[in-house]
């Protein structure tokens, strides 16, 4: 394209772009991988802590880079896509293939599929969601892995300051399902209906939004991912399924963001006291009240480098406590003021930090923490007991000393009984999925992984990982009067392997058009179990057998090499 048309085009493109705050669900990880790409070369500054991006937020930042010269060709070339990816948020109509109709306000195409409306007031966006994917492992008893799924999602914004979207995924799973809240693997959660085939499940999300420039307020049901990673966030990692959240997101200077929602978690424990009965007396209990409140302050105090910190707490009272919906409260605090005095323990609090910096070009180094409990004397080097606490550090490479080339490096270390609670409905868990790290306490992650991409829309990803896992414990404060809980926590963090894990992973997918992709992969990896031999009792497990039936699907025992390739519209 001649450099005239193409500023003229991006002139007429970009112009009228809108604040509203529709989220850009984390699964769409391409554009991710662009506006950090972009970031690290020093193009933008983002906060990449707290995710996921609104539309409108990644629709500014390939504004701000359109026509740069700066950029590599593929670069250029992926802005350009992703710009009519977003045509919405400029007010405007994207261009398409074979239109089924096509006028000043609306269309519809069948390349990529969806129908869009604009004009001054209104925007609507409507893509189907459709889905296949294969996976085979000939070692396997039932090789075969047939997961499918269809659906809708919707996107519209009103005015100036509101958005309302959503979207309907219907998911069947013919074959071993890989997910499960025991299963160590970084794969998405679910809740499953009973099937003798496999699975089914179904997956909505969505919101209502209030916006303006410098903050949104709204009720929606999503992932929520916090703290940075490119493998599983150590603070808030996603992987659980959606659940319903108020959500308040304030930035009125650039130095100074604030991130915070209070959330509807799903206990999986039956409350006793709460339970229907039908008209032959049957009792059907209902699940425990569970809600989660975090914040997250991030502070830029010289470009490109982001320091964050927040705190959050897990309680299980009957109804909503008024002072977890302050979004800059410490919940700690307020806990003891509402607990301490009713002779049980109190709610389930944690403290986290994040540090992220991308102020060497090409390069983005971070770190995070997490403290489900701190005591200060832990810390003493005489002291065998360790606080529970996950630490990730990282760092990615990109453009550099190759083109179009990314290198990721990571690590993640958890203490014993992090993440864990000794009352059932405080755990660190919606759904009985972990809220952090896959892997869980007593563990640690290497992470190696080369993305390449040699043009727009195809990427090729190389990707090793070790995983290992320690002893498994419950949490048990006391046992008569033995604090059983500060023998467990003084036992030496991975000195006994229960559950190894080594992983190659080969990936490559391309994006034919804006949300039609198809893709390719092929994983060898060895996951094999070893008998424990701890002394301390209250251990879950204790044969190699039975770990390993915990914690790994039967599809993946021992070394496999398992093939897969899909196709789908939507993400």
């Amino acid at each position: 394209m001649k450099k005239p048309i193409l500023l003229l085009f991006l002139s007429l493109v970009l112009s009228s772009l809108q604040a509203q705050f529709i989220p850009h669900h984390v699964s769409y990880n391409r554009v991710y991988n662009l506006l950090d790409e972009l970031a690290a070369d020093g193009f933008i500054d983002i906060n990449t802590t707290v995710k996921p991006f609104s539309r409108a937020f990644i629709a500014e930042q390939l504004k701000s880079v359109a026509g740069n010269k700066g950029l590599n060709k593929r670069q250029k070339e992926e802005v350009l896509f992703f710009i009519q990816e977003f045509a919405p948020e400029y007010r405007r109509l994207p261009e398409a293939r074979f239109h089924l109709w096509n006028n000043d306000y609306s269309k519809a195409a069948i390349v990529p599929p969806a129908f869009h409306y604009a004009d001054s007031n209104f925007t609507a966006r409507i893509t189907p969601l459709l889905g296949l994917q294969l996976s085979y492992n000939s070692k396997a008893a039932n090789p075969l892995i047939d997961k499918r799924w269809f659906g809708a999602e919707f996107q519209t914004t009103i005015g100036k300051h509101l958005a309302v979207y959503g979207s309907l995924r219907d998911i069947s799973v013919k074959g071993d399902t890989l997910t499960s809240y025991n299963y160590l693997n970084n794969l998405p959660g679910y809740e499953y209906k009973e099937a003798t085939y496999g699975g089914d499940f179904s997956d909505s999300r969505g919101g209502i939004v209030l916006s303006d420039s410098w903050g949104a307020i709204g009720l929606v049901k999503d992932n929520p991912v916090w703290g940075d990673s490119y493998q599983s966030a150590n603070i808030l990692s996603g992987r659980t399924p959606s659940f319903p959240m108020i959500t308040l997101k304030l930035q009125p200077v650039k130095w100074f963001e604030l991130n915070y929602f209070h959330g509807w978690l799903i206990s999986n424990v039956h409350d006793s006291t709460n339970f229907y009965t039908d008209n032959t007396d049957r009792i059907y209990y209902r699940p425990a009240n569970k809600f989660m409140a975090a914040n997250m302050f991030t502070f830029t105090p010289v470009p490109k480098l982001k320091v964050s910190f927040g705190n959050s707490i897990i309680y299980a009272e009957r109804n909503i406590q008024a002072g977890y919906l302050i979004p800059i409260a410490f919940y700690k605090s307020i806990d003891h003021l509402l607990t301490k005095g009713t002779g049980t323990e109190n709610q389930n609090s944690q403290v986290y930090f994040n540090v992220s910096s991308r102020n060497i070009k090409h390069l983005h180094l971070f770190a995070s923490v997490l403290f489900d409990e701190v005591s200060f004397s832990r810390f003493l080097p005489d002291n065998k007991e360790q606080n529970p606490m996950s630490l990730k550090i990282g760092g990615a490479m990109s453009n550099f000393p190759l083109k179009n080339l990314t290198a990721v490096a990571e690590y993640t270390y958890s203490n014993i009984i992090t993440y864990k609670h000794s009352f059932n409905t405080l755990t660190y868990a919606s759904n009985s999925y972990n809220l952090g790290h896959y892997l869980g306490d007593n563990a640690a992650e290497m992470y190696l992984a080369l993305l390449y991409k040699p043009i727009r829309g195809l990427d090729l990803k190389l990707s090793f990982t070790d995983a290992r896992k320690g002893n498994d414990f419950e949490y048990v404060r006391r046992v008569g009067n033995v604090n059983m809980i500060r023998q467990i926590i003084s036992q030496p963090v991975l000195d006994n392997i229960v559950w190894h894990s080594t992983a190659l992973n080969f990936n490559a997918q391309y994006e034919v058009f804006n949300n039609v992709f198809c893709n390719f992969g092929a994983a060898y990896s060895n996951i094999r179990a070893y008998d424990s031999s701890s002394a301390i009792a209250f251990e879950t497990e204790k044969t190699a057998a039975d770990y390993l039936r915990r914690f790994t699907n039967p599809y993946l025992h021992g070394k496999n090499l398992v093939v897969s390739a899909g196709v789908n519209f939507g993400f």
